[in-house]
Parts: structure tokens; sequence; C-alpha cells
């Protein structure tokens, strides 16, 4: 009996300080795309360089620096880093519905951010001072950090394929404003989407390439999900049907409902 409830109080030890150190890491994840994020505002508010492109923005106007600012998929891919950030450092074992597809897009999103970066852009862009601070965050921290936490901390099950479906809606839509935007102002947020240099078909095909990329990304990210053990435990079990079924496509589960 005694055994039996020194045994309980380790594990549970234990699990709270899984907790901790994935609240910490997925804190410290916030704090570096936060800080990056407000050393990019305070360049675009002074006409210094894009982190995205390097571009000088003193030519333009202040509302079109930050329309062009928050059209770029990274900065938009480290925003949803940011959000879930910040929430799992308050609250690791955080679900629901919404929640697992918000988490999913920063997964999916900073993962492709990392991958383009470094394959296309990296060699185009020569940040400097201030902005290169940026890039790092942006484009080296968060995309690996962000994936290592979940690696290593979880908390898992979260996906299924229902929710990587789902996840898609937000990159589909970027495109669709990336090429309607473009068409009506002749810019483009990177050299493979612009149409005015490269044409519609080059640019549809580039973007059908990322996209197919993304996929891969989303079924192996599900795949793990539902087979890598989890560091942190203790959290909602998945939500239910009536039918005891994931409410989010996966398989039956007898746990208790997610009001989350």
């Amino acid at each position: 009996m005694v055994g039996s409830a020194t045994a309980a109080a380790t594990t549970a030890t234990g699990a709270d300080a899984r907790a901790r150190a994935a609240r910490v890491w997925y804190g410290a994840i916030a704090v570096v795309v936060g800080v990056a994020l407000v050393i990019q505002i305070v360049l675009i508010f002074t006409g210094g360089q894009d982190v995205n492109s390097s571009e000088n923005t003193a030519d333009e106007s202040l509302a079109t620096r930050f329309v062009r600012l928050f059209s770029f998929f990274t900065i938009q891919s480290n925003l949803f880093v940011l959000g879930t950030s910040v929430v799992l450092a308050l609250n690791v074992h955080k679900d629901g519905r919404l929640w697992r597809v918000l988490r999913f897009d920063a997964l999916i999103g900073i993962i492709i951010t990392g991958l383009v970066y470094e394959t296309v852009l990296a060699r185009l862009v020569h940040p400097e001072g201030w902005a290169l601070a940026a890039t790092i965050g942006f484009h080296y921290i968060s995309p690996w950090a962000t994936v290592l936490g979940w690696l290593v901390f979880g908390p898992r099950p979260r996906m299924s394929w229902a929710t990587a479906a789902l996840a898609f809606v937000w990159p589909l839509a970027w495109l669709v404003y990336t090429f309607v935007h473009g068409a009506v102002t002749g810019w483009y947020p990177y050299p493979f989407l612009d149409v005015d240099t490269i044409g519609f078909a080059d640019s549809v095909r580039n973007s059908a390439v990322v996209l197919a990329i993304a996929v891969v990304i989303a079924v192996v990210l599900t795949l793990i999900d539902r087979r890598l053990p989890s560091l942190v435990r203790g959290g909602p079990e998945r939500p239910r049907d009536r039918a005891g079924r994931d409410a989010l496509g996966g398989t039956p589960n007898p746990g208790r409902r997610d009001t989350a």
C-alpha cells in the first residue's frame, strides 16, 4: 500500500516536472517570436528592412508596409506559432476542436516556412542588423524549436485526418488572397509566386509543389501523433460523438468527452 502510494506520488511529480518543462519551452518560443515580431514592426514604422525580402520600406506608405508585412506566409505562420505557444505556456493540456486545427496550422505552416526559406529564399535575401536578428527568430529558431517541442512534449494525441483536412483551409485561402492581391496591386510576397515575372502557369505550378509537400508533412505529422508517446500526460481525452467515436474522425475512444 505504502509502495503504491509512493510510486503514484513519484509518477505525479515526474508528470508535473515534464509539464513545467513544456510550459517553459513553449513560453521561450513565444518570447523569441514576439521579440522578432516587435523588431520587424519597429523596422516597418521606421522604413527599415523587411526581413522577408530585405528591401527597405521607406518608399511605401505605412499602410502598404503593414498590409504587405502581414501578407507574408512567414509572418502568418509565426503568428500561429506565437498564439499557440502562449496558450501552451499557460495550459499545456489545452485541447478542443478549433484548437487542434490552429495547432496543426502552426506546425505545418512553420515547417513550410523553415523549409522554403532554407531551400529557396535564404540565398535571395540579405538582412542586416536588427533585420537579421528578426530573421533568425522567424526562420530558424521558431520552425525547429516548435517542431522539437511538439516531438518531445506533445501533448498527444491531438491530430486526426479531419483535423489535417481542416488545417488546409488557411493555406488555400492564403494562396487565393495572394493571387488576387497580386493581380490588383502588382505585388507578390515571394519570387516563385510572382505572376508578372515568371507567369501565371509557373506560379500555379510552384504553388502546387509547395501544397504537395505540405500534404506529405501533414500525413507524417498525423501518423507520428497517433504513434509517438507524449511526455505530457493527464490532459483531456479526444472529444467523442454519441457513438463513442473520435468527433474529429479518429477511432472509437472510451475516454470522457472534451468540453474545450
